[in-house]
């Protein structure tokens, strides 16, 4: 993506989103004030045409913006609006002001919906935008978590199901938001590991470390690449792609965080401090919209169900 686009959503974020209004919306702060200053950077409506007033771009080129946000651990559905006001316009709805989740699945969790207005659902027949008043949000009860479970049932204008469904479209998302908090918390890493000194050296002179921080690093691009070539292939996201990519950066994800706290060592689980906020966030994410165990079993399954080989089947079905 160019600078000129990527740049100034990431000083935007810098300035409204630091980790201390993470820490502020876990803890039930206002949401309006934050979600307000986000909407008048206008990067809400990226992905919407330009016929309909939108940036017209697609979600290759926004991927790096989805990223971003997971940098930050931003809970706020953020991408999701993005997306779903896309599908909105795309269908002749005029999208809601407020945030809005992909509720890909009544099953589990849903993203960010503690902080959400509206939610567009997968009813499995049609995409129904309704209030998460007639929903009933209820809390997961993890601690920090602002996801929820959805038990109600959705009411609202309906619109067509793509292909697949919503749920590769919102595993890809997670997908974007798992390689930008894998992306910060190895730098975060690496600096703290050049800084610590213990027996008059820095840690990151050890060994042991040097290979952490190398396998974070390899994960970390890993993770880029697999966002961004699942991203590639647009809106809706084929369901292939979507598996893996959220297969990389699932697996990343864990081990990511465990290097993570590993090279902080106590610090890392401070509530002060900021690594626990990009960790918890990769959990989440990881399980969100399938986990990779899901995902495996998707694209095992549309392999074995392939009669081409191996090579041709992936040229073809993930790279496209």
């Amino acid at each position: 993506m160019d600078s000129d686009l990527i740049d100034p959503f990431v000083r935007a974020l810098d300035a409204v989103a630091p980790f201390d209004a993470v820490r502020a919306l876990e803890a039930g702060g206002p949401v309006h004030p934050l979600w307000q200053s986000l909407v008048e950077t206008g990067y809400l409506d990226a992905l919407v045409a330009e016929s309909a007033g939108g940036a017209g771009l697609t979600l290759g080129q926004v991927a790096q913006l989805i990223e971003a946000l997971g940098a930050h651990a931003l809970p706020l559905p953020v991408a999701d609006t993005m997306v779903a006001r896309a599908l909105l316009a795309g269908a002749g709805i005029v999208p809601p002001d407020g945030p809005i989740v992909l509720a890909s699945s009544l099953a589990q969790p849903v993203q960010g919906a503690l902080l959400a207005d509206h939610a567009l659902v997968d009813t499995g027949d049609h995409l129904v935008l309704s209030p998460l008043a007639a929903l009933g949000a209820e809390p997961t009860g993890v601690h920090g978590s602002l996801a929820a479970r959805l038990t109600g049932t959705a009411q609202g204008p309906a619109l067509d199901r793509p292909a697949g469904g919503l749920r590769a479209t919102a595993a890809l998302l997670r997908a974007c938001q798992i390689a930008g908090a894998v992306a910060r918390l190895t730098h975060i890493s690496t600096d703290y590991a050049q800084t610590r000194v213990q027996f008059g050296k820095p840690i990151g002179r050890q060994q042991a470390l040097q290979q952490m921080l190398a396998v974070m690093a390899e994960d970390m691009v890993a993770c880029r690449i697999a966002a961004r070539l699942g991203a590639s292939h647009g809106l809706p996201v084929p369901v292939l792609p979507a598996a893996s990519a959220k297969i990389t950066t699932s697996i990343a994800a864990a081990r990511v965080a465990n290097s993570a706290h590993a090279v902080h060592g106590a610090i890392g689980i401070s509530a002060a401090g900021d690594v626990q906020l990009l960790t918890r966030r990769l959990h989440e994410w990881r399980l969100a919209d399938g986990s990779e165990g899901y995902w495996s079993g998707v694209l095992g399954a549309a392999r074995l169900g392939s009669g081409v080989s191996t090579l041709d089947w992936v040229r073809e079905a993930v790279f496209g």
